[in-house]
């Protein structure tokens, strides 16, 4: 045992200490001992440095995110807000569902199928540490450019690693979206996300109250991977001249998960824990100070009594170890029994590490020495707050002046086509089938929708057909163009996917994935971003439950697009009234809802044809998003519309040829008076969405917008077997279909 502990640290004040390759800035160890009133032992100095790491103490962000407590109000729906692991809201019924999106980019890049893996097993012990019963999960995922050698590394394992954690958990995967773009080429992002549903009164909080209830870690043995994880990895730059960190990325273990959650669904049954958390980033630090710092006294922890998979571990490496599946309870002393019976039932290893105490300090002891006495909340809530100094970029307004309107356009109907086979063909806008069919997306039975759908879609109650609905959605060239507005598309494309799948926007969850804060330039765009949707959120009444920041997502000098990903959760009364994207019979007729304008800035076809990203993204109208969302869940309800599908990333085409492909049926459109072909096809003006009418229900729609003031065109109907533009061309099914599949096998292949 080495003499660092607490009395041998006041005794030594001048001892050096490794602060800086922990990460910390000279100022943070000069704030860590001035808290302290002495220089920190080793196993604090561990503790902070984790803790007061980029990913875990938001010091570079949270003077931005407050905007979502501040500004956007609570609405009726939502139970618990930001603060906690996830947020719960409302759904009706007697019962809560909690929701979160969270960022593994670092560690995907680093070892992909263990990174990504993990990110999905840490989501869902977020969403179980709520008191919930995980129920899907999503995916947004951002690679670099489709054909580069390192994105055929780093997507299959990635993939994979998702795949294979979440099947083995036996939880439907059943949304998200697959990006590529250069910028994310030594940067991909893996975002997940996970769904869980509970009754009102299972609802749990991470928080350690009552002097004398006991702290019992239990789950997985502590093991050497993992250490600084998360924490660090997500803390710092890429270079090419560090190491490659390889054991710092976690080794997770689905079964044992599986476990892990069944066991704690048991234990919550039975009432046993007054307050829980899960280990995810930083460990045993994290969890042991955050239930600390949320309760109402301190706490006693004695470390040696951890089970580990690794003997030589120090008690440095023992706090900042990230190993998987493991879970932290407060239980009262006559529970304790009852709890590790369950434990033992379902194999998983358990063990009382300490106690809540009367006092306010966090205490750790490592063979009865004492080697951590800290003020809980100076570790896990009470860390640096950077107000970074941020700029509008010089090169914004260039930017923005290189209008996509002056590219050129096609001229004839034979151009059109062809620029329609190139968009549905490339990576962006092709098929992700290659991927998502190796997700088990129809798993316990419950998912009535799931990609490529508009939204995911689960029900949670079998009797009354009550279910959920999940879309994430984010545009980086949209983002890059205008951060703000770009924020604002993000969570407006999700709104209008959950609308469009019939369900009723509840509340937002985001992953914000941002490059270094140090370049001001950086902070500009976030600052943007968060202000744009506070806004947004405040216009449309869907307030913040939580999320995660993601920074330093650069290599070298070279920074991400600003991506910020949103997740909006939505509810259905019955899922029966679901609304599908297929086009599923003839004759249905076609309607364009919303204002179609002259609007490429960051679009598709800008992208695709002309490898171009300049001018303005498209003008966002809230409003106008509300009141589209109002029709289309009306519509879905009373049985207007057979099929809906929203207008995106590629327009208007890329969304009829998705339909068709789906549905197995054609489309004959005709291009509305006003419009050019080329706008009318390609123009990504926000706020629109294509619905399939049937016959019957014609009228009773139109008088419907009519009166609601939304503009609704009829463009067509479904028929045959090939997609018509009158006038212009006309392109088979079959060459769509081949078009549209090939392309993700051909590259990974």
């Amino acid at each position: 045992m080495s003499l660092d502990t607490v009395k041998h640290a006041s005794e030594t004040p001048d001892s050096e200490q490794p602060w800086k390759e922990l990460g910390l800035k000279e100022d943070e160890y000069a704030r860590i001992r001035e808290i302290l009133g002495r220089r920190p032992t080793g196993a604090e100095l561990a503790m902070y440095s984790v803790m007061w790491s980029e990913h875990c103490s938001y010091k570079s962000s949270k003077v931005h995110l407050k905007q979502f407590g501040e500004k956007v109000p609570a609405n009726d729906a939502m139970l618990v807000g930001i603060g906690e692991n996830a947020g719960v809201v409302d759904v009706g019924q007697g019962y809560a569902v909690t929701f979160k999106v969270e960022s593994h980019n670092h560690p995907s890049y680093i070892e992909p199928y263990q990174g990504a893996a993990t990110g999905i097993g840490g989501i869902v012990r977020d969403i179980l540490a709520m008191g919930a019963r995980p129920v899907a999960v999503v995916d947004p995922l951002r690679f670099g450019a489709a054909d580069h050698p390192d994105t055929k590394r780093v997507l299959p394992g990635v993939v994979a690693g998702i795949g294979g954690y979440g099947n083995c958990l036996g939880l439907p995967n059943i949304g998200g979206e697959v990006v590529f773009d250069e910028c994310y080429q030594g940067n991909p992002l893996v975002n997940a996300g996970c769904i869980g549903v509970m009754k009102h009164e299972d609802i749990h909080l991470a928080k350690a109250s009552g002097p004398g209830n006991k702290v019992i870690l239990y789950g997985a043995r502590t093991g050497g991977d993992g250490i600084g994880g998360v924490s660090v990895l997500a803390s710092e730059t890429f270079d090419d001249t560090k190491p490659t960190k390889r054991p710092a990325v976690q080794v997770g273990d689905p079964f044992q998960e599986k476990l892990l959650i069944e066991c704690t669904l048991e234990i919550f049954k039975e009432k046993l824990v007054a307050g829980i958390q899960d280990l995810g980033g930083a460990g045993l630090s994290c969890a042991t100070s955050e239930l600390a710092s949320a309760g109402s006294g301190g706490m006693r922890v004695e470390l040696d009594r951890v089970h580990l998979r690794d003997a030589t571990l120090s008690p440095e490496e023992i706090l900042m170890s990230e190993s998987q599946e493991r879970m932290c309870a407060i239980v009262e002393p006559e529970h304790v029994d009852r709890f590790l019976e369950i434990c033992e039932k379902w194999d998983v290893i358990a063990v009382v590490i300490g106690e809540v105490t009367e006092g306010e300090r966090l205490e750790i002891f490592w063979h009865g020495e004492q080697i951590v006495d800290v003020p809980p909340r100076s570790v896990a809530h009470e860390g640096p707050t950077y107000h970074r100094p941020y700029a509008r970029p010089e090169w914004q307004d260039a930017l923005q002046a290189d209008d996509a309107g002056k590219l050129p356009r096609p001229q004839t109907g034979e151009e059109l086509k062809d620029q329609v086979l190139k968009l549905v063909s490339s990576p962006n806008q092709a098929s992700k089938s290659w991927i998502t069919d190796q997700y088990d997306r129809f798993v316990q039975g419950n998912t009535v929708l799931a990609q490529p759908e508009d939204a995911g879609m689960v029900r949670i109650d079998e009797e009354t057909n009550l279910g959920v609905a999940m879309a994430t959605d984010g545009n980086g060239r949209y983002a890059k163009l205008d951060p703000y507005t770009g924020a604002q598309l993000a969570l407006a494309e999700a709104y209008r996917n959950v609308a469009a799948s019939g369900a009723k926007p509840l509340a937002i969850s985001d992953c914000l994935n941002f490059g270094s804060p140090e370049d001001p330039a950086v902070m500009w765009q976030f600052a943007e971003a968060t202000r744009g949707l506070a806004d947004g959120c405040l216009q449309l009444g869907t307030p913040v439950t939580g999320g995660n920041v993601s920074l330093y997502n650069q290599t070298g000098e070279v920074a991400i697009h600003p991506t910020p990903v949103v997740a909006v959760l939505g509810v259905i009364d019955d899922v029966n009234r679901r609304t599908p994207i297929a086009f599923a019979e003839e004759g249905q007729l076609l309607y364009l809802l919303g204002d179609t304008r002259e609007e490429f800035g960051g679009s598709a076809w800008s992208e695709v044809i002309h490898k171009h990203l300049g001018g303005l993204p498209p003008a966002v109208d809230l409003d106008r998003e509300k009141l589209l969302g109002e029709i289309l869940i009306s519509a879905s309800r009373d049985g207007m519309i057979d099929a809906a599908h929203d207008l995106s990333d590629g327009g208007l085409v890329q969304a009829v040829v998705e339909s068709c492909l789906r549905g197995g049926n054609g489309a004959r459109l005709v291009v509305p008076e006003g419009l050019d072909a080329f706008t009318f096809l390609f123009s990504e003006s926000a706020g629109r969405a294509v619905v399939a009418v049937p016959r019957s229900e014609e009228l009773r729609f139109t008088d419907m917008c009519g009166a609601r003031g939304l503009p609704a065109a009829r463009i067509g109907v479904v028929d045959g077997d090939a997609v018509v533009v009158q006038g212009e061309f006309a392109l088979s099914l079959t060459e769509l279909r081949t078009a549209h599949e090939a392309t993700i096998p051909g590259l990974l292949a």
